[in-house]
């Protein structure tokens, strides 16, 4: 059985209500660089969890981190 889903914003699938899925907080930080690349969140540990991440950076969700990080 396929676990198919119609995707959004960076190939992540769409709740049923049609909103973007968030990235679960315990992703580390290494699976993040694999998906966006090795820059992504530079000088932090590869095994720190996205929520930690989001924490310590202010940053309410990926996709702000993501759009504070290029600034």
């Amino acid at each position: 059985m396929s676990n198919h889903c119609e995707t959004g914003l960076d190939d992540r699938c769409r709740d049923a209500d049609g909103e973007i899925r968030r990235k679960r907080g315990d992703t580390l930080v290494g699976t993040l660089r694999d998906e966006y690349g090795p820059n992504f969140a530079p000088g932090v540990r590869s095994d720190m969890h996205l929520d930690t991440l989001l924490d310590r950076t202010g940053a309410a969700s990926l996709s702000d981190f993501l759009r504070n990080q290029n600034k």
